[in-house]
């Protein structure tokens, strides 16, 4: 008799300005997943926050582009309390769920929200645990922690919209100091959404006015000159780094935003391996390794990272549920380093659900002698 398949929980879409972008990583997740072995059931979340069941066809023939996707129309699962493995099975009309698979970039999804919801449920689940996913999405706590373990980064200045609304001349003055040009960014926002370089004072209101819409605290950044590098991160003991990846971005924006990432495509170009030396490769994932452990993550995380001409190597940032979709580097970069799609799904399952059995020998209880 074979082996019951274990089902995979994928849950996908999400009330973030990444929403459809969620929606084209589970795509290609569903498409890779070894169905020898898993049993997909889909769990989308709407914009308005329902969680629907999902349909794999429609899913797969959905097409590749942000703007025309959505969660589909489905059957709505009334959440029960308190929240368990059967408890969600029986609501989506399936088997026990083994394992949960979150496709969720952004707000509620990557920054630990949903985490701490399947620890309470006590399922397992892909990716970094409750703190390393809030670490990875607020970057202002993300760059002060690699700072203070002293991993290079870009200088910056964090501000709260209390200071700005207070005094914004004076909050606008403090952020100017830093000198232009100037990254004027959402601190847990994603796929660049909310971004904007400034090259001068006249332009910094408008762009903190407008990542202000996306968050109640923005990060101010100086602009880096050098290469855009990125590495992928899988978890285990240890962790293990692929070879380092190169964006070259000719956009008008700039730098590599939304539309440099997703709608206008020929605008970037991706280039793995990387044309590093060996010693600036060594050293590049050394880095991210130690970023990846400094920022308590597991699973799996996605490091970007620059390098200026005088080969110094400074982290930009983690991205601790990196993309799945066409153009994403982080299955791009396993592939180059020898694990196609499916195997990076199924080892990502299998560091999930032993992370689970391990978590389950941790007491909870204590009674004194």
């Amino acid at each position: 008799m074979s082996a019951r398949r274990l089902r995979v929980g994928i849950v996908f879409g999400g009330q973030s300005v990444e929403h459809e972008i969620s929606i084209l990583s589970a795509r290609n997740v569903l498409a890779a997943l070894d169905r020898q072995k898993f049993e997909p059931v889909l769990i989308g979340i709407d914009k308005s926050g329902r969680w629907l069941t999902q349909d794999p066809q429609k899913l797969l023939a959905s097409v590749q582009d942000p703007r025309l996707v959505s969660v589909a129309p489905g059957i709505p699962i009334q959440l029960a309390a308190p929240l368990t493995a059967h408890t969600i099975s029986a609501l989506t009309n399936t088997a026990p769920i083994d394992v949960l698979f979150p496709v969720l970039h952004g707000t509620f999804g990557e920054d630990g929200s949903i985490q701490g919801l399947f620890e309470v449920a006590g399922i397992p689940y892909v990716g970094a645990g409750v703190i390393g996913s809030a670490i990875g999405m607020d970057k202002d706590v993300m760059k002060r922690l690699l700072r203070d373990a002293g991993i290079p980064c870009a200088r910056f200045l964090t501000l709260r919209r209390a200071r700005f609304e207070a005094d914004p001349a004076d909050a606008l003055d403090t952020l100017a100091a830093l000198g232009f040009p100037l990254f004027i960014k959402p601190v847990s926002s994603g796929s660049s959404v909310g971004i904007a370089k400034v090259e001068d004072g006249a332009a910094l209101p408008a762009a903190v006015q407008h990542a202000f819409q996306f968050d109640t605290k923005v990060i101010a950044e100086v602009a880096i000159d050098g290469r855009e590098i990125e590495l992928a991160v899988l978890g285990g003991a240890p962790p293990a780094v692929t070879l380092a990846g190169e964006i070259i971005v000719r956009h008008r924006d700039g730098f590599y935003s939304y539309d440099a990432k997703y709608i206008d495509k020929d605008s970037a170009q991706i280039e793995i391996p990387a044309r590093l030396t060996p010693e600036e490769q060594s050293r590049a994932q050394v880095l991210a390794l130690r970023a990846f452990e400094v920022l308590e993550c597991d699973g799996m995380a996605r490091v970007d990272m620059f390098l200026r001409s005088d080969g110094e190597l400074l982290v930009n940032e983690i991205n601790t549920i990196p993309g799945f979709t066409d153009i994403s580097m982080y299955p791009k970069l396993w592939a180059a380093s020898g694990l196609n799609a499916t195997e990076l799904i199924t080892r990502l399952i299998e560091l999930a659900l032993d992370r689970g059995r391990r978590r389950a020998l941790i007491r909870h209880s204590f009674d004194s002698e």
